[in-house]
């Protein structure tokens, strides 16, 4: 077998050069795939990658309550339920589902007042902000109107 030489392609002959060329391989294909990640949409790209958990409300510069919900293909919010006090609220609900249309309204009849303002519709990878005041405390119920026989529904509280 000595002095036998074996028939390696191209790229197999590169390699088996030594191992100073393996290593150059492997960061070659690193450097490749780190420049290939982050393949997403507009939408997802423009989403904040930190701040606040979903449903945690915090208070804007202009006074504003703020609180984020998130609904997935898995037919719920994301939390469920979350509490504010009254005065003005903004509602951002970000739609991460890869197939699932939702909505978010507040339930008709369902609350101490209506709240009118509502998001119609969030294809997936969306977000949309709603706007509204709420003086009167209480439960105010909330809902995907297409999904409500699937149980997605959740509670804002408006403490007292």
């Amino acid at each position: 077998m000595k002095g036998k030489r074996t028939s390696l392609p191209p790229t197999a002959r590169g390699l088996a050069a030594g191992p100073c060329t393996k290593a150059a391989v492997v960061a070659a294909a690193v450097i490749l795939l780190t420049g290939c990640g982050g393949g997403g949409t507009a939408e997802q790209e423009a989403a904040p990658s930190s701040g606040p958990a979903p449903g945690t409300v915090t208070t804007a510069p202009d006074g504003v309550q703020e609180v984020t919900l998130q609904t997935q293909d898995d037919y719920v919010f994301t939390p469920d339920s979350f509490t504010v006090a009254p005065g003005e609220v903004r509602l951002t609900v970000v739609n991460v589902a890869e197939q699932t249309t939702h909505n978010l309204r507040f339930t008709p009849g369902d609350g101490p007042a209506p709240i009118q303002p509502e998001i119609s519709l969030l294809a997936p990878g969306e977000s949309r902000t709603i706007e509204f005041a709420v003086t009167a405390p209480g439960d105010y119920g909330f809902e995907c109107s297409f999904h409500t026989q699937l149980g997605q529904f959740g509670t804002m509280t408006v403490s007292g």
